[in-house]
């Protein structure tokens, strides 16, 4: 379902399961999968249409609670910031 999510995410729509962070993270995409015992969450960041940057896939371990592990969210943190940047790099001539 992750893979769908993200080819919906290409051509500029979004799956009915994804949905926006919030806080520092306004802006990402987060979608999450489970099956019978595991929940998986993938953030995801789309930059204009066809442009879209996975910052972190990953199994959720914990048993309690919905919240993110902060040691992920520093992980998405750090990868956003690499993400902005190699679109400034390599996109930035195409939106003028």
């Amino acid at each position: 379902m992750i893979g769908y999510a993200l080819r919906l995410a290409q051509r500029n729509e979004m799956h009915e399961d994804a949905k926006p962070m919030h806080g520092r993270l306004s802006g990402l995409i987060e979608i999450v999968a489970q099956d019978d015992n595991r929940t998986f969450r993938a953030v995801y960041l789309v930059k204009m249409a066809h442009t879209v940057y996975v910052l972190h896939a990953f199994c959720k371990k914990s048993k309690h609670g919905i919240a993110t592990p902060q040691r992920e969210l520093d992980v998405i943190e750090r990868r956003w910031k690499v993400a902005r940047q190699h679109y400034e790099e390599h996109h930035a001539e195409s939106r003028a």
